[in-house]
């Protein structure tokens, strides 16, 4: 009770209900990370909230909350996002557990545990660099639960396909040849919005007035590159994102997190091997399965993932595209390098705009423009993992021409 140092991540729906479990059940020690504040519209399932909590910290209130109602519980909340701190930060917990609704944030904390995974001279985890993560979530009346042990089970990225599809966008399709209203929106939203500041502020998906500002300059774009189908509606359905939320599914869910926690913190029975589906929509379903490693997973395996093209003249745009709409890379906002003679070269970097700028002529490039070889390593850093991945290139097909 006294010793067990635990971390939920997220305030939310799933977090509200992890502290009060956790807490309830004796643990003294926990800290909580969440970088939102409270809106009107959580109030009706995030009960460590009211109405005067408005637009203050989830982390700070809840926390507050449950230090106030349970004597010797010493909730520590950290109004930040999980990428401001760094190893030295999560290492000190001896258990993770997510109630997030991103899985970006989800990716992001599965590559932070992996990587600080050590192992003795024969290749042998060193089983006290181990920290389980325990990760919740929920999607209406639908939810799972699983237990993580980095570097034994399977990881979150071993098992991406099995999250619902994530409707992403590469950066550069948005902003240099965008081919649905949903780029538009997107451009205004993640580029416009920044560079013109119109109401000094975040977006807001519920204030009008943000969503007809991206409306009419989204309407714009689309109008100058020809592009039909947008609208009112689907410009707050693109900015809002909104996943249904049920109090009840939430508790369930919560509530086999947390038991999970205590088997790992006591050693009182076996964790949940490793994966539980729950369902309710029409009665109540539940069932748990085994998920297995991917021998070639781009984060837990150990080893850099071939990537196999037919030859040189894939251009370096679809290289891109592909690993934000492949299921086996999900990825967001890629930015790649690679090392050609001893020295390292950025191909394509988005994320700050003088790079962008300088490095955008080679999104029309094709591999063998580029100088990449059969064999060629390319380093990737994107946002769904503090680490970078590397891929290496195999031709299936030789990229020169061959002549009778």
């Amino acid at each position: 009770m006294g010793s067990c140092n635990i971390l939920v991540i997220g305030a939310g729906g799933l977090g509200c209900e992890l502290l009060k479990n956790l807490a309830l059940m004796g643990f003294q020690k926990i800290h909580v990370i969440d970088m939102d504040v409270i809106d009107l519209s959580n109030l009706n399932r995030q009960f460590l909230f009211r109405r005067a909590d408005i637009g203050s910290s989830k982390a700070e209130v809840a926390a507050k909350f449950i230090n106030s109602r349970i004597p010797g519980c010493n909730v520590v909340p950290h109004f930040k996002k999980i990428q401001d701190y760094d190893e030295d930060f999560y290492r000190q917990f001896h258990v993770v557990v997510c109630g997030l609704d991103s899985i970006v944030a989800r990716r992001w904390m599965n590559g932070m545990l992996i990587s600080m995974l050590q192992y003795d001279d024969d290749g042998e985890l060193e089983q006290t660099s181990l920290i389980p993560m325990v990760d919740g979530g929920t999607e209406g009346f639908k939810g799972n639960a699983r237990v993580i042990l980095p570097g034994i089970s399977a990881c979150v990225e071993c098992t991406l396909d099995l999250f619902p599809p994530q409707v992403t966008y590469p950066l550069c399709t948005i902003a240099n040849t965008p081919r649905l209203p949903e780029h538009c929106i997107e451009y205004v939203k993640m580029i416009q919005w920044n560079k013109e500041n119109p109401f000094e502020c975040p977006i807001d998906g519920d204030d009008p007035n943000h969503i007809n500002w991206i409306y009419e300059k989204a309407q714009e774009r689309a109008n100058q590159f020809n592009i039909l189908g947008l609208s009112y509606r689907l410009v707050q359905g693109v900015v809002k994102n909104i996943i249904p939320a049920v109090a009840s599914t939430n508790a369930v869910i919560a509530a086999t997190c947390t038991t999970e926690v205590f088997k790992l913190a006591t050693s009182c029975c076996l964790p949940l091997n490793n994966y539980m589906v729950f369902n309710d929509v029409d009665g109540i379903y539940t069932y748990s399965y085994e998920a297995e490693k991917k021998p070639d997973c781009i984060v837990c395996s150990n080893k850099p993932k071939t990537y196999f093209v037919d030859n040189g003249s894939i251009k370096l745009k679809q290289f891109i595209e592909d690993l934000c709409e492949s299921k086996d890379y999900q990825m967001k906002n890629p930015g790649v390098t690679t090392s050609i003679d001893g020295k390292n070269r950025t191909l394509y970097m988005s994320l700050v705009k003088s790079i962008e700028e300088k490095t955008r002529d080679n999104l029309n490039k094709t591999f063998d423009e580029l100088g990449l070889k059969s064999g060629s390593q390319l380093f990737i850093a994107d946002v769904t993992n503090p680490n970078t991945i590397i891929l290496e290139l195999k031709y299936t097909q030789t990229s020169e021409m061959v002549t009778d």
